[in-house]
């Protein structure tokens, strides 16, 4: 647990730092400078921003693959989709072998 907080502190710190030298922040806006930039005006502390980072690197592979799961599910329950699908595959692809 604590190496895992370091490594986000550190990340926070690489990000805030990026955050410093960047011309136009609207490029550069996503959640984890919007947390940096409430902790900057007040509204979080430094540990609220590392818990809800790391929060985001624990839950997205989780999310991900639950939603893929669903997914795999419906085409399966949904034959027409599932053939709908393959055609489009076929449009874009042609003849070409598909890669995992």
């Amino acid at each position: 647990r604590k190496d895992l907080k370091g490594a986000m502190e550190i990340l926070i710190e690489q990000k805030r730092q990026q955050l410093s030298t960047v011309e136009k922040l609207d490029e550069h806006m996503d959640f984890a400078s919007q947390l940096i930039f409430a902790q900057n005006r007040g509204d979080l502390t430094a540990e609220n921003v590392n818990q809800c980072v790391l929060e985001m690197m624990i839950a997205a592979p989780d999310t991900l693959a639950v939603t893929l799961f669903f997914m795999l599910i419906l085409i399966a329950e949904h034959p027409t989709v599932e053939a709908e699908m393959m055609r489009e595959i076929e449009t874009v692809m042609g003849k070409k072998e598909l890669q995992g």
